[in-house]
This record gives structure tokens, sequence and C-alpha cells, in this order.
């Protein structure tokens, strides 16, 4: 009878914070008026997906998991399974190799996916399988594949997967190859960064399809036109994702001349500006450029992808701010 009192009280905690965490994402603007993704995030139990998490703590992180001993641990876990936060979910020598998204995060990307039903989705990086599965729920699980290098994280996605009651397929593989099996696919995700966008993704999506994707330190959002032709625009949101195993990581930015006003140094849209033509701008020359484009956001920024060219441009891709990226390995 205890047993079944504390599975009740649990799901009834899990329920409450389910239902405000969707008001959250919802007052946020995140949803975008898509009444399917919030129908998913209400739906599909992240707890399940995050039975043990870290949460940084002064000097390093701190565990929490679903069958501690101790009842008030237990719910701190299963509470904070339903922060609107990223959730570290696999460490190995300090270094995050997993982590579940931020749920408002997850919610801003899937709508920028703008899925059609029946639509076949490409994810990479499965990740908990969070998103998988809420994929799987707007979608069909015969419509969705997810992929992840890691044969321990796959594993883990399936367990999860199957707890929740969805079953997508999910394969061990290197993301920046796709998986051509199972193409074409309607819409590509991927859900960590890459330095490139490989080719592979826009051979196995159809042309009208759309790949959405991490990006410097934003979100791509890129209209596919055939297997050699993709641009598009950023997303207005911050994103920081672990860059995909088995590819190159972006250049980490050198620390920024004390010389640059305060403005520039504090500022995440001039950082992003950085991250984005890698080397190409001298920071004084970036920030001269910021400075006199009015410290452009995001939205204005794009990526084109060409035959063998890809690059990054400001408000136009045949303009004036274009800067190469590197060329595909």
């Amino acid at each position: 009878m205890a047993v079944h009192a504390r599975a009740r009280g649990s799901q009834e905690v899990a329920d409450v914070a389910r239902s405000a965490l969707v008001r959250e994402i919802a007052a946020s603007g995140a949803f975008a008026g898509d009444r399917g993704w919030r129908e998913a995030f209400a739906a599909v139990p992240r707890h399940l997906f995050v039975p043990s998490y870290y949460v940084g703590v002064p000097g390093g992180y701190e565990r929490r998991w679903g069958e501690h001993p101790d009842p008030a641990a237990r719910e701190r876990w299963l509470r904070g399974a339903y922060d609107d936060t990223p959730l570290a979910t696999r460490l190995r020598d300090g270094e995050l190799l997993s982590s579940s998204s931020q749920p408002s995060l997850m919610a801003t990307m899937l709508v920028a996916l703008r899925p059609a039903d029946g639509d076949r989705v490409l994810e990479i990086g499965a990740g908990s399988g969070y998103n998988a599965a809420l994929l799987s729920y707007r979608l069909g699980e015969e419509n969705v594949v997810t992929i992840d290098l890691d044969p321990d994280i796959t594993e883990s996605a399936r367990r999860h997967l199957d707890a929740a009651g969805y079953h997508p397929l999910v394969v061990t593989g290197d993301g920046a190859r796709g998986v051509p099996g199972h193409a074409p696919y309607d819409r590509i995700i991927a859900t960590c960064g890459l330095p490139v966008i490989p080719r592979a993704w826009l051979a196995q999506c159809r042309p009208g399809g759309r790949v959405v994707t991490p990006f410097a330190t934003g979100v791509a959002a890129l209209d596919v036109r055939d297997a050699g032709h993709a641009e598009g625009r950023f997303l207005a949101t911050p994103a920081y994702f672990v860059p995909l195993r088995g590819t190159a990581r972006p250049a980490a930015q050198p620390p920024l001349p004390t010389g640059l006003p305060r403005r520039a140094r504090e500022s995440d849209l001039f950082r992003f500006l950085l991250a984005l033509t890698r080397g190409s701008l001298e920071a004084e020359e970036a920030y001269a450029l910021w400075e006199r484009e009015g410290m452009p956001t995001r939205e204005r920024y794009g990526l084109t992808v060409r035959g063998e060219r890809e690059w990054a441009w400001l408000d136009d891709p045949e303009g004036p701010y274009v800067w190469p990226l590197p060329e595909p390995g």
C-alpha cells in the first residue's frame, strides 16, 4: 500500500510539474501558436528520459536520480526534471557527452522545423530520447529515425523511449553521415553542434525539405533546394550544444582584446558574430562592422550551402558581408 501511495504521489508531482513547464514554455512564446507541439510537451513525460542527471554545483556536479533512498532527494530529482533548463545526462572525466536540451529551446526548434502530418524526420543526436518521443507523438513513431555515435547513448535512449511507450528507429552511427538506408526525409533536426553542414544531410532530404541545426552559438533553419543547395537564416534564440562526436569542434575563440568597448566584450550578439565568422575577421574589424550595422540580431544572419561552397552572411547571401566556412571533410 505504501509503495502504491508513493507512486501515486510521484505521478501527481510529475503531472503538476509537467503542466507548469508547458505553461512556462507557452508564456515564453516558444510554441508560436502551434498547438500540436504544446500537446506533445503536455503528453510526453520528461522524467522518464532523465532517470538520473547532473546539476552544476560549486566545484563540479551533483547527481540526482529517481531511485535515491531519500524521498526528499527523489522529489528534487522529479521536480528538477521539469525545470526549463538543459540537464546533463552523461559525463566522462568531467566532460559533458550528452544532455537533455532546454525544453523551451527544443520547442522553438521543433516549431521552426515546420513538419506536416506524415513527414519523415531524421534526428541527429539521440541524447536521452526525449526529442524523438516528442517527434513520435506529433508525427508517428514510424516516421522518426534518430542516430547517435555512442552505443551506450542509443541503448539508454531505446530504454527511455520503451518506458514512455514510443518506438522510433534508433540507430548507432555517425550522425554526419545521416542514415541513408531510410532516406529520403522531409525534415532533419540536429541537437548537437557542427563546424559545417554535412552534405549527406542535403542528399538525404527531399527538395523542399528543411534542416534545423545548431551552428556557432545559434540555430540555423535551412530550406533544401536540392542535394547540393540549401539556404536559410538563423533563429533569434542563442543556443549552446554539445558538438557532434566524431567531427571537428569549432575553433575556440581567443580572448577578446581588452581595448574593445565593454558593450562588445559583454555582448552575446557580438560573440555570435565572432563564432560565425571563425577567424575571417579580426576582433577589431568585427566590432567596426557590428557597430556600423547597428549591432545586428541573429535573424539578420544566414547560411548558404551550394555545391562544395558554404558561407555565412549578413542580410544577403550575395551581399557585401559574406564569410566562407571550411570545406567539408
